[in-house]
């Protein structure tokens, strides 16, 4: 079912919306990667907790404040392999996260009858199945593992002086007008919107509180800015770095579209105005001035800073009514039920940059071990 993403370093996520419990394998993590944990236990077993690993899943745990859905869930790491006396040991890491908050009965109405624009009308198509309880594996809750493996591969990348960052650029018809080489984690987190342009965030976050009492959703756009990338990442023809951020990007609940550099401006460019010159710097390195490739040519990283952006639809579960049909085909008004993100941009954020940093890690592995044959 297309449940894991990654060669080299590869992740699997497991679980269901209103399941028991959700979690995630990590494979191919290099050993002796410092991550501190103290003891947990989870159902009587003994089990580790990471704080770093923590505080990136309280980003995108639900709850957190008046914009995104009221369910409540502390989504608690349970760390049950691959981590020995504070570092990782090569070995499969393994965690899960019980599930305590939902309520299966808000969902009866999407037994016969599935929501537009939600996913449950192709997965009761492709599987003659489809567990309609918060979503299953169509909600967003499956996200938490990507989160999870996605705070170690930021500590990957932090030890190579790599940072990503994600950030709210537009809501609707919002558009923040932002330098992404200038944005910083400190400017991101002092919203609740996670737009780190003061003026914008605060009318996105009325925009949002809007729609959610008229029983509706807005969606976005999240743009994203890595900065220190090293030169050669990406592997043409069918393995660029772009393809394969495009494919972890796209792959995250509720995206449309993913662009990289000038992305869809391009279309209105001539070459003389698109292409970047070349220039060397005062120490003698060679660069593109204007990155409007946005830190890629040829599918391989130039060593500029990726820039990409990320547009969300909005949130498919609304309250408003709906015409609709029963998977029958009988002719009903659908409202929906059920705790629902109004706009899922806020909550996005620290997803998104688990799939950049889980793109970029597995591709520094592949290049690092290319690399090492090569200079035999």
């Amino acid at each position: 079912m297309g449940d894991s993403f990654g060669k080299l370093f590869r992740v699997t996520t497991w679980g269901e919306s209103h399941g028991p419990a959700i979690g995630v394998v990590v494979e191919g993590c290099p050993p002796l990667l410092p991550l501190v944990c103290k003891e947990n236990s989870a159902a009587g077993i003994k089990t580790l907790a990471c704080p770093e690993i923590q505080k990136e899943l309280d980003r995108r745990r639900p709850g957190q404040n008046e914009l995104v859905t009221p369910r409540q869930e502390a989504d608690v790491a349970h760390i049950l392999s691959g981590i020995f006396e504070g570092k990782t040991t090569g070995a499969p890491i393994s965690a899960m996260a019980f599930n305590s908050d939902f309520k299966s009965e808000d969902y009866d109405v999407f037994k016969q009858t599935d929501r537009p624009g939600h996913a449950g009308f192709t997965y009761r198509a492709k599987y003659g199945i489809y567990d309609y309880r918060g979503g299953g594996r169509s909600s967003y809750r499956e996200t938490w593992g990507r989160v999870f493996a996605g705070a170690i591969a930021k500590k990957i990348l932090k030890k190579l002086g790599i940072e990503v960052l994600a950030y709210v650029a537009q809501v609707a018809d919002i558009e923040a007008h932002i330098d992404p080489n200038k944005v910083t984690m400190k400017e991101i987190e002092a919203s609740p919107t996670r737009c780190p342009h003061p003026a914008s965030a605060k009318l996105m976050e009325e925009l949002i509180e809007k729609a959610k009492q008229e029983g509706d959703s807005l969606g976005g756009v999240v743009g994203v800015i890595v900065k220190n990338m090293p030169i050669g990442l990406g592997e043409p023809v069918f393995d660029k770095l772009d393809a394969d951020l495009f494919k972890a990007l796209k792959s995250i609940h509720a995206t449309k579209s993913v662009e990289i550099g000038a992305g869809s401006e391009a279309a209105t460019l001539k070459g003389s105005e698109h292409n970047d010159p070349f220039a060397v710097d005062r120490s003698g390195k060679i660069h593109p001035l204007t990155n409007k490739a946005g830190g890629v040519l040829g599918g391989i990283s130039t060593g500029e800073n990726l820039i990409l952006r990320v547009t969300f639809k909005p949130t498919a579960t609304i309250r408003k009514p709906q015409s609709t049909v029963t998977v029958s085909g009988k002719k009903t008004i659908l409202e929906g039920a059920g705790r629902h993100d109004p706009c899922v941009l806020p909550r996005a954020i620290p997803t998104v940059e688990a799939m950049t940093a889980l793109t970029l890690v597995d591709h520094y592995l592949r290049d690092a071990a290319y690399s090492a044959f090569v200079k035999r």
